[in-house]
């Protein structure tokens, strides 16, 4: 699977400019990328509790609408974050979207301070297959508790993709984070962050990332905005767990409730 991180920089607030970066993005993308990586919350940057209710988008809203025909043009799918509307409530979403529409959406469970008061919390972690490679989401905050790939793992994945929108002075944490979530999980693990100044004068700190199932850095980004391709060799996720595997030889197991759906999507519902 070819993967291409696309680490930009975002405007808060302002949909109609992170939209047209990001299908800017798409139509500019490698001939052979199979999926692209953009940073959380990249449609529309970073609400307050003030202006969330002016910018968030159900699913099915235009914004998405559009990056769905940019995907069905190029042929590839990509994982990109929204501020989602639902039933009067907010969330920090991030979504795997093919050309065919919504294959998972997950909502982020792990809310930073800035996410409090803006955003609902998720209930439940999620993976979908997409080209025979069984995905999870998560978002920024999220990889910094093991539980949360943990999730993903007993779910299956052989991908966790993290949508990041870290900020200094926090950049090595999720260095290391990230590190350790693939190697402990035993899985491929993807995370593109934002680049660039937030509101507030927040300094987004970049550093996007692949890191295989070893544990070890197959690429690192800067701090400026960016693209990078990686070609991921399923055949380590095998060579990785051929010894051992962690998740077979854990004494504990997450509890919730697993569902499993028709279309290869398996959830956790957090208890």
């Amino acid at each position: 699977m070819k993967v291409e991180l696309v680490q930009l920089a975002g405007r808060d607030g302002d949909t109609a400019y992170n939209l047209q970066r990001t299908l800017a993005a798409i139509a500019d993308c490698a001939a052979d990328s199979d999926l692209l990586v953009f940073p959380e919350t990249q449609l529309m940057g970073f609400p307050t509790a003030a202006t969330v209710a002016e910018v968030a988008e159900p699913l099915h809203g235009p914004s998405l609408q559009a990056v769905q025909r940019a995907l069905r043009e190029r042929g590839v799918a990509a994982v990109l974050g929204l501020a989602e509307a639902d039933g009067g409530r907010f969330y920090n979403t991030t979504v795997l979207l093919t050309p065919d529409g919504v294959a998972l959406r997950y909502r982020k469970t792990h809310l930073w301070a800035s996410d409090r008061g803006v955003f609902s919390p998720g209930d439940r972690y999620a993976t979908a297959l997409w080209q025979g490679v069984r995905v999870g989401l998560l978002i920024c905050f999220d990889i910094e508790f093991p539980e949360s790939a943990r999730a993903l793992a007993q779910l299956g994945a052989e991908l966790i993709v993290v949508t990041n929108g870290n900020m200094d002075p926090y950049g090595p944490v999720h260095r290391t984070a990230i590190m350790a979530r693939a190697m402990e999980n035993q899985a491929f693990a993807v995370m593109v962050n934002r680049v660039g100044e937030g509101d507030d004068g927040l300094v987004f700190a970049g550093g996007s990332a692949v890191v295989d199932p070893f544990g070890n850095l197959l690429c690192e980004a800067g701090r400026e905005p960016c693209r990078q391709q990686v070609t991921l060799d399923m055949s380590r996720l095998q060579a990785a767990r051929s010894d051992y595997r962690y998740l077979d030889d854990r004494r504990m197991s997450l509890p919730g409730e697993l569902r499993e759906y028709p279309d290869g999507r398996r959830e956790l519902l957090i208890p």
